[in-house]
């Protein structure tokens, strides 16, 4: 059976919203990314000491939205682009969501409201705010007129890069002058299988 180690209330979540899209037994293992992700038995599966990390057999791998591209690759035909081309798209789409996105998203939702309050920083929760809006104009010019990023159906793109947006609200980052993008991720987070991944909470 596949085991994914972390904590739901981390980027775990992105794997656990993968595998109940593709329907296949899993066990979570927790792994709590300030203390258990440092034990020596934790880095022999990730010498990065970070949640999540996936085993599939004989297979380990880190990095989450990796982690997703191989679940969709291997286990999920309708997640999976039908074209070359679209793969390429999901692949881009998967690296800018962690490159360009989820930086000004984590670090406005660490000053803002993770943090302890001695710790906030009001000045870099609002430079990355700022910086957030040219990923956010990037992203809802992208899905003008269109449903999904590779067209009319959710594939994997969608759902590395709504899992990494879909943060973004907690944050108090705005996405009403994004109107393709905020309707998107509406879309992407109603799916019946985050729901079932957040159960487990």
């Amino acid at each position: 059976m596949i085991k994914i180690y972390g904590v739901p209330m981390s980027r775990a979540m992105r794997v656990l919203w993968a595998l109940e899209e593709v329907g296949v037994p899993y066990e979570n293992v927790p792994t709590h990314f300030a203390s258990d992700a440092h034990s020596a038995e934790y880095l022999k599966i990730n010498p990065n000491g970070r949640i999540p990390a996936l085993q599939d057999g004989d297979v380990t791998l880190f990095e989450s939205l990796a982690i997703n591209l191989y679940l969709a690759r291997k286990y999920g035909p309708a997640l999976w682009p039908k074209t070359v081309a679209d793969e390429g798209r999901a692949y881009q789409w998967s690296l800018w969501a962690m490159t360009e996105l989820e930086e000004p998203v984590i670090t406005t939702l660490m000053h803002r409201a993770f943090l302890p309050a001695e710790q906030r920083e009001p000045k870099k929760a609002d430079e990355a705010a700022e910086r957030f809006k040219k990923p956010l104009a990037v992203l809802d010019g992208a899905l003008a007129g269109r449903q999904f990023l590779a067209g009319s159906d959710f594939t994997i793109a969608d759902l590395n890069v709504a899992s990494v947006l879909s943060i973004a609200p907690m944050a108090g980052l705005d996405l009403s002058q994004a109107p393709n993008a905020a309707a998107w991720l509406a879309r992407c987070t109603a799916r019946p299988a985050l729901a079932r991944a957040q159960a487990r909470t």
